[in-house]
């Protein structure tokens, strides 16, 4: 998969004319020539903050801010553009992950090291993580957040890098205490349910209106459908029933932590 935009091209044309190396545009734009070399090799696309630094700059009114919101755009699979809309627009979310963390609550090296587990190219991680990243500022990391329920199995505590598990946890720990944020660990103890046919996520619109996201393995897709959203929300509900209390959960969490020290 390569994201190929004219943010590249429009960058290190207008680098070259300037006669500027990557570090004195970086300096100029408060970034490093590194990141610079991001955004020339499509690796990264400029935050809208930074394409209207890049626009002052240059002087080029807002070709950088157009030609970055239109990389953004194509960077994101087209399958994941209705939810991405859902989830700008959502007063509540409430999601279930059996194995692993939520993509809302996962901190940038817990990505990489999930996605790097797949043997994607590092340009493909590199463009998926500032997705979720842009994903997370737009939604939990936002002034006014929507209120955030997630189930997440037991199990998920456990798996990867000890290393980034641990900063992952205290990352979820951390979370844990927002006021919008509730996160509920599902035990091992819960056999089955309905929640281990796969993870999905609730999202309640405004006009309560609902949709419902489906992942799995290839992509994901959005439903909206009543009588299908009425079915994963009673699954929901079900798994919601044999979790651990927000207390409990904080515990099992800090004790998932301290056994990696």
């Amino acid at each position: 998969m390569e994201y190929v935009n004219d943010i590249r091209e429009i960058l290190r044309e207008h680098r070259r004319r300037a006669k500027l190396t990557r570090d004195q545009v970086g300096a100029a734009v408060g970034l490093s020539g590194a990141s610079i070399a991001s955004f020339e090799q499509g690796r990264m696309i400029p935050q809208p903050d930074t394409a209207e630094r890049l626009d002052a700059h240059f002087k080029t009114g807002d070709t950088f801010q157009r030609a970055a919101q239109e990389a953004r755009d194509d960077a994101r699979p087209t399958w994941l553009r209705p939810w991405a809309e859902h989830e700008l627009r959502a007063t509540m979310l409430r999601s279930f992950e059996h194995s692993l963390i939520p993509g809302l609550l996962q901190t940038e090296a817990y990505t990489r090291a999930l996605l790097r587990s797949g043997r994607l190219p590092e340009d493909v991680i590199d463009r998926t993580v500032q997705v979720r990243r842009e994903r997370q500022a737009a939604t939990v990391d936002r002034p006014n957040p929507p209120m955030l329920s997630a189930l997440i199995g037991e199990v998920a505590l456990t798996y990867g890098p000890s290393d980034v598990v641990k900063g992952q946890l205290e990352h979820l720990l951390e979370a844990s205490r927002r006021p919008q944020v509730q996160i509920l660990v599902v035990p091992r103890t819960a056999g089955l349910h309905p929640g281990l046919a796969g993870a999905f996520v609730l999202a309640t619109l405004p006009a309560r209106t609902r949709a419902v996201y489906l992942d799995d393995q290839l992509r994901g897709r959005t439903v909206t459908e009543g009588a299908d959203v009425d079915e994963l929300e009673r699954s929901w509900e079900i798994v919601r029933g044999l979790a651990l209390p927000v207390s409990l959960s904080q515990e099992l969490i800090a004790r998932a932590i301290g056994d990696l020290d």
